[in-house]
């Protein structure tokens, strides 16, 4: 009861304090979850074998090729001193639910790691999060956080802004569905297509539709364009 009190008065305090806005636009992302495929079948076998990539891996790397564009989703809002604090390094939460209920680990400088180690410290973090073993170091501290659901995301979200955060990023479930894509001679075919939504909530206070829309339409470039992932 202790934990899913102190989540309650955050939870309370975030949606008291913060002026909340959404923001959500649809992605293709049949060619992610082809390389996603890909990378996962060259992963190896047995002992030496590297981590089975999920999508939140993928989705944390295009969060931080996008965001030094947009500083200004990437801090934190003190609302007593009303200083707004943006920062270089990204330090990603990642909303994890856990029998005691909702907790955030933090993946630090998440902008420093790849695909491989971003999935290691994933499963790490909500390791220790679901047995009890995560430090407050470990649930502190976090820039931005991702809010996943999987396969239950529905087509939409509305997250609460973990405080003092001003974003927070919530994928939902992917669908196929029938779409006009490019034939190849300069008309269009209809295609089988997987996507996927991306809702974004923002703190009004400090950010500004037009820069949250912007930021949204560049993520969406780099998840519809996945080999920028990979580039250095």
């Amino acid at each position: 009861m202790g934990l899913r009190r102190r989540i309650a008065e955050a939870m309370s305090e975030a949606k008291r304090h913060i002026p909340h806005f959404t923001y959500v636009e649809e992605c293709d992302v049949t060619a992610l979850e082809e390389m996603r495929a890909q990378l996962n079948a060259a992963r190896g076998q047995g002992e030496g074998a590297r981590p089975k990539l999920t999508l939140l891996p993928f989705l944390i790397v295009a969060l931080c090729r996008t965001l030094p564009r947009f500083p200004m989703l990437n801090a934190r809002f003190d609302d007593a001193a009303g200083v707004v604090t943006r920062h270089g390094a990204v330090h990603c939460g990642v909303a994890t639910q856990t029998d005691a209920g909702l907790m955030v680990p933090v993946i630090r400088d998440a902008q420093s790691r790849n695909l491989w180690q971003l999935a290691n410290e994933i499963s790490r973090l909500a390791g220790a999060a679901r047995n009890g073993t995560a430090t407050s170091a470990e649930l502190g501290g976090s820039t931005i956080t991702i809010s996943s659901l999987g396969t239950l995301g529905g087509i939409a979200s509305t997250p609460v802004i973990n405080r003092p955060e001003v974003a927070i990023l919530a994928p939902n479930r992917i669908v196929e569905r029938p779409m006009f894509v490019p034939d190849g001679m300069g008309g269009e075919r209809v295609a089988k297509r997987k996507v996927m939504n991306l809702s974004l909530s923002c703190d009004h206070r400090v950010i500004d539709g037009w820069d949250a829309a912007s930021f949204v339409q560049e993520l969406r470039r780099v998840i519809e364009t996945p080999v920028l992932l990979l580039a250095d």
